[in-house]
């Protein structure tokens, strides 16, 4: 009954005649012009350093991606659109083609990220044992780091670089956090810049605990992945069967799903096709972990202390004066 109802679609009045449909899509495409044409005239707020910075680093990756995937999803298009002649399937192929594995992927991503948090908590533990044999910390930081994780070693090998280039320690520490890009390494290494500003006691047992609390979280971890990964599997199946489903019926039954050649059956195609996508991201949406933001982020650009005026100033223009961190 389905592919009758759609095929009787193009000639219905009202709501959903093909005129209608084309000028609900004219009206909608004109609004978004519109709005951004707005948004082009107002402009937007300036992003900090560190923002620009990391918008530069996703779209130098997503060029990466691109060049990997972009061929391999131009092909499944163009084949899913000779097997169908429709449009819309070689469109859907190809974008689900591409971004795979941001949907159905984050497997790897978790792996990584654990690795990283357990690296963190075994540098932590070494660097707490080597304190421990009364070491200051300029000296415990180039020790703990012959033993680090691979992971980790590029990160620790450059703080140890700048150490011995004389660059101030709470500065190379700030800079190895900038370089891990980890909340986690956030806590360890804001511990550590507190230390070497104050230089007072018990940074052994504030280690310490920080291991421990960075071993609780990979624990957590694998224990959330181990739990998703079922179901991460459940949804690529239904995902596959449902494609290979589609591409049977437009191949060996031809005249079951002609109505979706035509203009209106695009349009009904192109909707369904945007309810499994918003199906998909939510999915995705649900299997990611929440992460906290990095809290030791510098923006030096944005760092001004105005000096208070005094009473007998008041009528004065007011100074300003820059102050770095």
């Amino acid at each position: 009954m389905m592919p009758i109802a759609l095929g009787s679609l193009g000639s219905m009045g009202g709501l959903f005649s093909a005129t209608v449909l084309y000028s609900i899509a004219s009206g909608v495409a004109v609004g978004c012009g519109l709005a951004l044409f707005m948004v082009a005239v107002r402009g937007l707020p300036a992003k900090p350093d560190h923002e620009k910075q990391k918008a530069s680093e996703r779209a130098n990756e997503l060029i990466r991606f691109a060049g990997q995937r972009g061929s391999l999803a131009a092909i499944v298009g163009l084949v899913v659109l000779l097997l169908t002649r429709w449009a819309v399937a070689g469109v859907a192929a190809g974008v689900l083609v591409f971004f795979w594995d941001r949907l159905f992927g984050g497997a790897a991503e978790e792996r990584a990220a654990m690795r990283r948090v357990e690296a963190l908590a075994s540098w932590t533990e070494s660097l707490r044992d080597t304190i421990a044999g009364a070491v200051g910390l300029e000296q415990a930081i180039p020790a703990s780091a012959r033993a680090a994780a691979p992971v980790l070693r590029p990160h620790l090998d450059a703080l140890v670089d700048r150490l011995r280039s004389r660059t101030p320690l709470p500065e190379a520490l700030q800079l190895l956090a900038d370089e891990i890009d980890d909340a986690s390494a956030d806590i360890i290494v804001a511990a550590l810049i507190l230390n070497a500003r104050l230089r007072g006691p018990g940074l052994r047992q504030v280690l310490g605990a920080l291991a421990k609390s960075a071993r609780e979280e990979v624990d957590m971890r694998q224990r959330v992945m181990a739990q998703r990964a079922s179901t991460r599997r459940s949804v690529q199946i239904v995902v596959a069967v449902s494609i290979a489903f589609v591409l049977g019926l437009s191949v060996f039954n031809r005249e079951f799903v002609e109505p979706y050649g035509t203009a209106v059956g695009q349009l009904v195609l192109a909707v369904v096709c945007g309810l499994f996508a918003l199906g998909f991201w939510w999915l995705r949406k649900l299997s990611t972990i929440e992460t906290p933001e990095r809290f030791l982020v510098r923006d030096e650009s944005s760092v001004q202390f105005v000096r208070p005026r005094m009473p007998q100033q008041q009528g004065a223009a007011s100074q300003e004066e820059g102050v770095r961190r």
